[in-house]
């Protein structure tokens, strides 16, 4: 492979995939398709979507199942770091026996909360294979809240905080009066005190099984939890973001 993009497609909604995104797909002759494993047949057919409506000419899919790791670990850096460094070793495998154009399809943008470009450095930095490669940036699961909610995640002169729900769960820091949480398992919105905290909270963002809910968290909180325990049974699996406001 003498080239790589990497591409952001968004959440999921084939329209907010970007020109720029459309033009470097149609450029590939080969897609890298990162599964979990145990994802459900509708993430495979929203990537396959976006695919058939946006790629003009023939192309090659390789599917990379994703290495497991602990998701409870007491040592969460080195616990990543392993699993980033199983990962490289299966990219540049894949890398090393494709030729020509290759692209990897990123959920929503691929400089937040995801590991994509790290492990294209760690391959490289292996110096088994060579290749140029470019980002090309998506629509990511936080603007795809903010527009289907029609709010400004921050008030006028007001910073946005955005973090996991794992740091939620340590608190917010001082002074932070809106703040994004994604990666959140656990609804750790639960945690969070007082009686004066809005939330916007969205999931399956920009697909065809989109469902939001927002209002005063002490009184919301005990539905979403709800809706969410009943979708994630329903589907197998969840992707979920919200915003919080003092």
């Amino acid at each position: 492979m003498r080239e790589l993009f990497v591409i952001g497609i968004g959440a999921g909604d084939p329209d907010q995939v970007t020109v720029q995104a459309i033009k470097a797909m149609n450029k590939a002759d080969v897609f890298f398709v990162i599964g979990k494993g145990d994802e459900k047949q509708d993430l495979v057919d929203l990537r396959t979507g976006i695919l058939e409506e946006h790629v003009a000419g023939p192309y090659r899919v390789v599917d990379i199942v994703d290495p497991p790791r602990d998701r409870t670990p007491s040592d969460y850096e080195g616990v990543v770091d392993d699993w980033h460094e199983r990962r490289a070793a299966l990219f540049e495998a894949e890398f090393a026996s494709e030729p020509g154009v290759g692209a990897i399809l990123v959920w929503g943008d691929p400089s937040l909360y995801d590991s994509t470009l790290r492990i294209v450095e760690r391959v490289l930095a292996r110096g088994n294979v060579s290749f140029d490669y470019s980002v090309i940036p998506g629509v990511t699961s936080v603007q795809s809240l903010a527009a289907q909610h029609r709010i400004v995640l921050n008030r006028i002169g007001e910073p946005v905080h955005v973090t996991t729900g794992r740091r939620l769960a340590e608190g917010l820091p001082d002074g932070v009066d809106n703040a994004v949480v994604m990666l959140d398992a656990h609804c750790t919105f639960t945690q969070v005190p007082g009686d004066d905290v809005q939330i916007w909270w969205g999931a399956y963002l920009g697909t065809p099984d989109e469902v939001l809910i927002s209002g005063r968290l002490r009184d919301v909180e005990d539905e979403i939890q709800r809706v969410r325990a009943e979708l994630r049974e329903r589907k197998g699996w969840i992707m979920d973001t919200y915003l919080l406001r003092r």
